[in-house]
């Protein structure tokens, strides 16, 4: 039987192009076919678009998995965000995957909607497919995935948050030092009767929590907390508002832990003729693109989202080509974006 027979039969079964496909049509081995692809600059002008040409004639797309297999290089990077929906970490993840794709590297992205269960699962499927490198939105507490990263010698950048112990690299900034700003910051405007409103994941938990140390050394409080579970919406923002007044009547000042539950506050505040500021002064987390649109607009915690998914890309690209990073870990820190609502 003929190669170009087998060669069609191949087709047949799996419906792929091969490189031997290209190749035979092209008149070259199949070695020059992944020289062209790979390294372009050890072939010949002539050679080379004539390979060129039968990859965008038959549409060929070079298998990058075994491609990486033989060169211990995969290209690829991946992430673990929490969300992706109106969410603060957008900026992170477009500045994070500009950089890489400007690299050459293609970004593998996975939701985890704040599930440490759907984290762990997500982190055993990737470190199987031996990405060049791994972001992390928040820091890896001790568990099986965090076990699993270690022994896998890929690199790995967490970011949205700081810890003494980070798994390798780290670009982040610290919550409890943004909630005790943010509990200064009202009190300093002579609020006295303060309270949060809070999504129920554990970096919002400690900006929470240091917001209420905060407040109780300055010899005010309690603080009054509205937890709003996993729902972090404009709905949800506008119950717990509802659930505030009912508990806590006096509140004078609020701080959520995102700019989409603040806008659930205010749009319910508006509603029942709660003045912003002046009986009630309001402050997000997050600063994302509507707060300073909003009417009247938003105070809100301000992150550099971009700066640091730049900054986690150029981590791991150097690591993955083998650079040293040094030091590891960034601090970006945060400020405070006055405007209507204080």
């Amino acid at each position: 039987m003929k190669e170009s027979d087998n060669t069609r039969r191949s087709r047949r079964s799996s419906g792929a192009i091969t490189v031997r496909d290209v190749a035979r049509l092209a008149g070259v081995a199949p070695i020059t076919v992944s020289r062209v692809l790979n390294t372009p600059e050890q072939v010949s002008p002539d050679v080379r678009q004539k390979v060129l040409a039968v990859v965008q004639k038959t549409g060929y797309v070079p298998n990058r998995l075994a491609g990486g297999l033989a060169s211990s290089r995969s290209r690829l990077i991946a992430a673990v965000v929490p969300s992706t929906v109106m969410s603060v970490f957008m900026p992170t993840i477009e500045a994070l995957n500009d950089t890489l794709f400007g690299a050459g590297y293609q970004l593998m992205l996975g939701q985890s909607d704040y599930s440490p269960e759907r984290e762990e699962a997500l982190l055993e499927a990737i470190v199987g497919r031996r990405p060049d490198g791994i972001f992390l939105t928040g820091i890896l507490r001790p568990s099986q995935g965090r076990t699993r990263l270690l022994a896998s010698g890929i690199p790995v950048v967490e970011t949205w948050d700081l810890t003494p112990t980070p798994v390798d690299m780290l670009v982040g900034f610290s919550h409890a030092d943004s909630g005790r700003a943010v509990a200064r910051f009202l009190l300093g405007k002579g609020r006295r009767r303060l309270a949060l409103i809070r999504a129920d994941d554990e970096r919002a938990a400690r900006r929470a929590s240091a917001f209420a140390e905060a407040v109780a050394q300055a010899g005010h409080g309690p603080v009054t907390e509205i937890n709003v579970g996993a729902q972090r919406s404009l709905h949800s923002g506008r119950e717990a508002l509802v659930r505030l007044l009912a508990e806590a009547p006096d509140t004078d000042a609020v701080f959520c832990s995102s700019d989409l539950l603040a806008l659930g506050v205010a749009t319910e505040a508006r509603v029942r003729g709660v003045a912003v500021p002046e009986r009630l002064a309001l402050i997000g987390f997050g600063d994302v693109s509507f707060a300073a649109d909003m009417a009247p607009a938003l105070s809100t915690v301000r992150i550099n989202g971009a700066e640091m998914g730049r900054l986690a890309a150029r981590c791991l690209i150097d690591r993955a080509e083998g650079r040293e990073v040094s030091p590891s870990v960034f601090d970006l820190g945060f400020s405070i974006v006055e405007r209507e609502t204080t």
